[in-house]
């Protein structure tokens, strides 16, 4: 059994990197599916001064809630059993660190499919994954 870490942000392409798993299950490939959405941390502290710690908790639940929410029901539609996972932090950093610490064998993302000179200035969350896990990374389009 594979273990596939699925990192899901609400987008289109990442709901590809959805139905890609979904094909794989239905061939037969023998999976232990996790799903991952990581929010972005509010690091103002302005932001912390008037809002409450409970109320930003709620906030990045809630948010991670909603972009999971599609990614999960392809994945019921399509009979995949999973884990779902909601995290705070560097999206590439805690995609890698729980890549870690499910010991997956290979982690699908969606990508952008942004141009290589935007990709050179900008960066890119699947190309900091991959140099942050050992994992197989597939990034679908």
């Amino acid at each position: 059994m594979i273990t596939t870490l699925i990192a899901v942000d609400g987008s289109d392409h990442s709901l590809r990197a959805v139905d890609a798993v979904c094909r794989l299950a239905a061939a037969g490939l023998a999976m232990d599916v996790h799903v991952l959405n990581v929010q972005i941390p509010v690091e103002s502290g302005h932001v912390r001064m008037f809002v409450e710690a409970d109320a930003i908790e709620d906030y990045y639940r809630q948010e991670g809630l909603a972009a999971l929410a599609e990614a999960c029901a392809r994945l019921d539609r399509a009979g995949v059993k999973y884990t779902r996972h909601l995290a705070v932090g560097h999206v590439a950093d805690t995609i890698a660190h729980y890549a870690t610490r499910l010991a997956a064998e290979q982690v699908v993302m969606g990508s952008h499919g942004r141009g290589a000179l935007r990709h050179a200035l900008m960066g890119s969350v699947a190309t900091d994954v991959l140099r942050r896990t050992d994992a197989a990374v597939t990034l679908v389009r």
